[in-house]
């Protein structure tokens, strides 16, 4: 399935840093979701972003939004990452890869001469009907969530 902005954005239920359950639909703010795909807890690039989304998580509450990171680690390693940098929204353990599939960020990668497979940095901007608003590809940290920001203040 390739995503679009347009289309509906697949829900899904998964566990997330307190290894419970949520659902996708649950947690989408009044006004929509930033869904977010990342690599690895506790890397440099990661490490980056989850702080800048946690450094913006009011500015993106108060427009309505709520934030939700996607990466194949375990949720004991998510609650560490949390832990660590005092993160405040939750973070989904896709052990299995199925949400990665789902959203077609898992792709093969090519770092240093090597081919492998992993997660693309990709951001979904959802609206309160699951509905793909803006679809944010191969993501480079600096200023990525500004961006954000920006762009739902011209929604």
């Amino acid at each position: 399935m390739s995503l679009e902005v347009g289309k509906k954005a697949p829900n899904f239920t998964a566990i997330n840093t307190k290894e419970e359950k949520v659902k996708l639909s649950d947690r989408v703010g009044k006004k929509g979701l930033v869904l977010y795909f990342y690599p690895r807890d506790n890397t440099p690039g990661c490490t980056t972003e989850a702080c800048d989304f946690r450094d913006h998580f009011e500015d993106l509450k108060k427009l309505g939004y709520s934030i939700l990171g996607v990466s194949k680690d375990s949720p004991q390693s998510h609650k560490k990452f949390t832990d660590k940098f005092s993160l405040n929204f939750d973070l989904i353990a896709d052990t299995d890869g199925k949400i990665c599939e789902q959203y077609g960020v898992w792709q093969e990668k090519k770092f240093m001469g090597k081919t492998s497979m992993g997660i693309v940095r990709t951001t979904f901007l959802i609206d309160s009907n699951l509905k793909i608003l803006k679809i944010y590809p191969g993501v480079k940290v600096k200023e990525h969530v500004q961006n954000i920001i920006q762009d739902i203040k011209s929604l």
